[in-house]
C-alpha cells in the first residue's frame, strides 16, 4: 500500500481477516508469550506473579514482543488473562501456584449486586496495548483479546475453573433470569474493554470461549451464539474497520451456527475439528485460524509436519491463519515452534 510517497508495508494477518487469501498464510500461536519462552521465565522470576505481570505495563509489553522479536510472528497478541474482566466487575482475582486462577467472592454464594465494580483495574492493559503498537513492525498486527460471556461466567460462578462446568450450568437451568444478569454484566464490560483496546492500538481483537463444547445446543445457543453476536454487533458498531475472531473451543457440529449466527469476522478452530469437514460446513471465504494440536508440536518432526501440511491442504482455498487449536503448551521445545514456522513458510 502507498501513501503519498510513503510505502507502507500490508500486514498479511490483518489482510487475511479481511478475507484476503495469502499464498503463504500467517502464522501466530495462542499463547505464544509465556512459559515455554526462557527470557518470559526470567522476566517472571524477577516480577513476581502472573497478575503483577499483567498489571504492569512495561513488563507486559515486553513479554507480548518476546515471541515476535524470536520468531517473526506475524501477530503480537496481548500478554493478559480473561479475568480480567471479573476482576474489574469487582471479583478478588489471584493465582494460586499450580492450580491457576481464583475468583471471590463466587457468585454461586454472593448477589452479582453485591460486587463493587473497578474499571479503572483495565487500564495498564490499555497501556501495554499503546506501549507494544509503538514497537512493533510495520508488518505485524496487534491482536487484542477478551474471554466470551459464557467461559467467564463459568469462573465467575464457581471461582475457578472445572471439568464440566457443572455449578454454572446448574445455575443457568436453576435460575436463568439471574444467570442472564451475570451474562449481560460481562458483556457491557466486555464491549468496553475490547473497544479500549482499538482504541489504544489493537486491530483486531478475539473472543475466547474456551469451556464454549460443555453446553447442550439450546442452551450454546442461548449462552454462546446470542451474547458474542452482541459483542459482535456492538464493535462492529463502534468500529466498523476491526476484525473480530470467535473461538468457540469444543463447538464441534455448532461451529457452522455459531459462525452464521455470531457474524464474527473470522473463526478459530480447535484441534478437535476435522479441517476438511470445517472447510465444507463454513460459509465460503470466511477467513478460519487454527487448529494444529499443541502436542503434535510438542512431537514435532513428522507427527506434526504431517498434521500441519493437511490443515495447510484442507484451507488452500479460502483466508486461512496457521494457529494451533488451543494455546501453546509450556513443554513446547523451542525448536519445534522453529521447525512449524519453517515449514509453514517454505513448503
Amino acid at each position: 500500500m502507498i501513501l503519498g510517497t510513503v510505502q507502507i508495508p500490508e500486514k498479511p494477518l490483518l489482510a487475511t481477516l479481511r478475507g484476503e487469501r495469502q499464498d503463504v498464510p500467517s502464522i501466530w500461536l495462542m499463547r505464544q508469550a509465556g512459559r515455554y519462552l526462557p527470557e518470559y521465565r526470567e522476566l517472571r522470576e524477577k516480577k513476581g506473579g502472573f497478575l503483577d505481570l499483567a498489571t504492569d505495563s512495561e513488563a507486559a509489553c515486553e513479554i507480548t514482543l518476546q515471541p515476535v522479536r524470536r520468531f517473526g510472528m506475524d501477530g503480537a497478541i496481548l500478554f493478559s488473562d480473561i479475568l480480567m474482566v471479573p476482576w474489574a466487575l469487582g471479583q478478588r482475582l489471584w493465582f494460586e501456584q499450580g492450580e491457576g486462577p481464583r475468583l471471590a467472592p463466587r457468585l454461586v454464594d454472593t448477589a452479582l449486586s453485591e460486587l463493587q465494580t473497578a474499571p479503572d483495574r483495565l487500564e495498564p492493559v490499555y497501556e501495554t496495548v499503546r506501549r507494544v503498537v509503538a514497537q512493533l513492525s510495520a508488518e505485524t498486527t496487534m491482536l487484542g483479546f477478551a474471554g466470551s460471556p459464557w467461559t467467564v461466567a463459568t469462573y465467575m460462578v464457581a471461582g475457578q475453573g472445572s471439568r464440566d462446568q457443572g455449578e454454572t450450568r446448574r445455575l443457568a437451568y436453576r435460575d436463568p433470569q439471574a444467570f442472564q444478569a451475570i451474562v449481560s454484566a460481562i458483556e457491557t464490560v466486555t464491549i468496553d474493554y475490547l473497544s479500549k483496546q482499538i482504541e489504544a492500538g489493537a486491530e483486531a481483537v478475539q473472543l475466547f470461549d474456551s469451556w464454549a463444547g460443555s453446553l447442550a445446543p439450546s442452551e450454546f445457543e442461548r449462552w454462546v451464539i446470542a451474547p458474542t453476536a452482541r459483542i459482535v454487533a456492538a464493535l462492529a458498531e463502534r468500529h466498523p474497520d476491526t476484525p473480530v475472531i470467535g473461538f468457540p473451543k469444543g463447538a464441534g457440529a455448532k461451529l457452522a451456527a455459531y459462525a452464521r449466527e455470531t457474524r464474527a469476522d473470522a473463526i478459530g478452530l480447535d484441534e478437535t475439528v476435522d479441517p476438511v469437514w470445517a472447510n465444507d460446513v463454513l460459509p465460503h471465504g470466511l477467513p478460519v485460524q487454527g487448529n494444529l494440536d499443541p502436542l503434535a508440536l510438542i512431537t514435532g518432526g513428522d507427527a506434526m509436519t504431517s498434521a500441519a501440511r493437511g490443515i495447510l491442504a484442507a484451507f488452500a482455498d479460502r483466508p486461512h491463519i496457521f494457529n494451533l487449536g488451543h494455546g501453546i503448551l509450556p513443554d513446547t521445545p523451542i525448536a519445534h515452534v522453529e521447525q512449524l514456522l519453517t515449514f509453514v513458510r517454505n513448503r
